[in-house]
């Protein structure tokens, strides 16, 4: 039986890639790429030449039995996305899950991932937090705010920049204009920042500047 491997690679900067990662992503039978194109440019900068094929929402109902099936039979798959660790807000999951229930080994990689060094550089507390990557954007957005705004633990959120004074706005609305709040992006890239404050404070940051780039929000707990 074969092995699916689990690989994190760069949110940003290239050298953030393990040894370990390059070396898993070179031996393995078949890559499987959230985005080829994208995965492409990765693997020729490390020199890999290994077979790559597309992964991602889009498909991946369509093909988790066959890949399954393949590993069974003695291959062994490196899954990938177009940034950070698989399956966190990114395809992986339902691949994971099949492997697991059809005694397939799966080993994930440790790597870069993006919510990490968002909380800690945030300086809110991170001994206790949930992850929530994106909020619903439409359907059960309200339900799933007035929810958190109970929340005690440190919140992590994904957002994308044309949505992030949304977002602001609404987190000001439903945890309280003075609920600290943490904006992270462009993490490990030329131009990162971190800009801190009360969630009026930074949505008026914002407001002024608009964000571009990969953003992560912390959000302090309710006390």
């Amino acid at each position: 039986m074969g092995k699916l491997f689990l690989v994190p690679t760069p949110i940003g900067n290239l050298e953030d890639i393990t040894f370990r990662a390059i070396k898993v992503l070179k031996e393995a039978d078949l890559i499987l790429a959230e985005d080829t194109r994208n995965s492409g440019k990765l693997l020729k900068h490390f020199e890999i030449s290994t077979q790559m094929i597309s992964h991602h929402m889009h498909n991946e109902h369509k093909t988790v039995e066959g890949l399954v099936e393949r590993i069974k039979a003695g291959e062994t798959f490196a899954l990938i996305s177009d940034a950070g660790t698989p399956a966190i807000s990114d395809p992986g999951f339902l691949l994971t899950r099949a492997c697991v229930e059809a005694g397939v080994e799966v080993d994930c990689l440790p790597g870069a991932t993006a919510f990490v060094p968002a909380l800690v550089n945030s300086g809110l507390p991170n001994d206790k937090f949930i992850f929530e990557g994106f909020l619903p954007v439409k359907k059960g957005r309200q339900t799933r705010l007035k929810i958190l705004s109970e929340e005690s633990r440190t919140m992590i959120f994904y957002e994308s920049p044309h949505k992030l004074i949304k977002t602001l706005t609404h987190f000001s609305e439903y945890f309280g204009g003075d609920r600290q709040v943490s904006v992270s992006r462009e993490i490990t890239k030329l131009h990162e920042e971190t800009i801190r404050g009360t969630a009026e404070e930074v949505l008026k940051h914002y407001t002024e500047k608009p964000p571009k780039g990969e953003i992560v929000i912390i959000v302090a707990g309710k006390k």
